[in-house]
C-alpha cells in the first residue's frame, strides 16, 4: 500500500518536479548508488558466492529483482533532470 500526504507535498500518482534546494544536480552515479545500496538488501553478494561454491543457481526471485532493479536505476539515470527524490521507494520495485 502506498500512502501521499495531499498537502504541500507530492502525491504518488503526479509527482511534481522539484529543483534540489542546494543547486545540486543529480547525477546518474548517484542513482547507481542507490542500486548497489539496494541490491545489498538482498544479500547479493552472499547468493554469488553460494552460487560460485556449490554451483547451484540463485534463487530466481532474487535474479529477478535485480533485473527489476537494474532496470529502474537505468530508467531514471536517462531522465532529465534526474528526480531530488530518486531514492524514494515510489520509483523502485516493491521489496517484500
Amino acid at each position: 500500500m502506498r500512502f501521499a500526504v495531499i498537502r504541500d507535498t507530492r502525491e504518488w500518482s503526479e509527482p511534481q518536479s522539484r529543483v534540489p534546494q542546494s543547486g545540486h544536480t543529480i547525477d546518474a552515479v548517484e542513482v547507481e548508488n542507490e542500486a548497489r545500496r539496494r541490491k545489498s538488501l538482498l544479500r547479493l553478494d552472499e547468493w554469488q558466492l553460494r552460487q560460485f561454491v556449490t554451483d547451484r543457481p540463485m534463487p530466481e526471485h532474487v535474479t529477478q529483482m535485480c533485473r527489476q532493479i537494474d532496470l529502474a536505476a537505468a530508467a531514471l539515470s536517462r531522465l532529465s533532470p534526474i528526480p531530488a527524490d530518486f531514492a524514494d521507494d515510489l520509483y523502485w520495485p516493491r521489496m517484500w
